[in-house]
């Protein structure tokens, strides 16, 4: 009689990894308004810190381009990055806030404590502006949401105050569609969160209308700044 087949059990292992982020600090000192940027799937913290330097008005705010812990190659050969899949997801978004805690903790101290702060995401890197902003330890006073659907998993959370958050997409957005954008908006005002959103002419990406969009909230956070502990 011949033994049974070995059965593969899964572990787990906790392991310390290196993450990049690119650090802009503004034209004026001190730097106490924060624009903390995710970039999306297969691009990277330069692809992103670019296009957060396009918004008028960011030169005042110290940029920080967070990118993603899982680097790969494009066909390009260009280093891009992913923020997770669906394999051991749980692990990986608690993973991720970790990350975004200590991208944070390390530009308190080296720059001070912000007096304001916004996260902002394109794409797939919208989920973790929400979850950095409204989970992480240093809570956001607004997010900007570019083309990119709110994590679920924060729907049904007690944040004990939502941020603001703006959202927009484009009219020809065939992934993140104006149809989705109004079903998010529709969930967090439910859950609680002041929203406004908007859509352009255009498909998934970064337009001079999201610039202007941006413009418009860091220039309303600047005036109204909250208290971001």
């Amino acid at each position: 009689m011949s033994a049974p087949d070995p059965i593969v059990n899964e572990r787990l292992i906790a392991a310390t990894v290196h993450g990049r982020t690119l650090v802009l600090p503004p034209r004026i000192a001190p730097p106490s308004r924060w624009f903390v940027g995710f970039h999306g799937y297969a691009q990277n913290a330069e692809i992103m810190l670019e296009m957060m330097s396009r918004v008028p008005g960011a030169d005042e705010w110290l940029l920080a381009s967070v990118q993603a812990l899982h680097p790969f190659y494009n066909r390009a050969d260009q280093v891009v990055a992913n923020w997770m899949t669906r394999q051991d997801r749980e692990y990986a978004i608690a993973d991720n806030i970790g990350y975004a805690d200590a991208v944070m903790a390390e530009l308190a101290r080296e720059f001070g404590a912000p007096r304001a702060l916004v996260c902002t995401g394109f794409s797939q890197g919208v989920a973790m502006a929400y979850r950095a902003g409204v989970r992480g330890s240093r809570r956001a006073d607004a997010i900007f949401a570019v083309a990119g659907d709110v994590p679920p998993e924060l729907l049904g959370c007690e944040a004990p105050q939502w941020p603001r958050v703006r959202i927009v997409t484009g009219s020809g957005d065939d992934w993140y569609t104006p149809a989705v954008m109004v079903k998010d908006v529709s969930a967090l005002e439910a859950a609680g969160a002041t929203v406004k959103s908007s859509v352009f002419e255009g498909g998934h990406e970064w337009t001079n209308e999201v610039n202007e969009a941006a413009a418009a909230l860091l220039a309303e956070v600047a005036g109204q700044p909250g208290s971001a502990p």
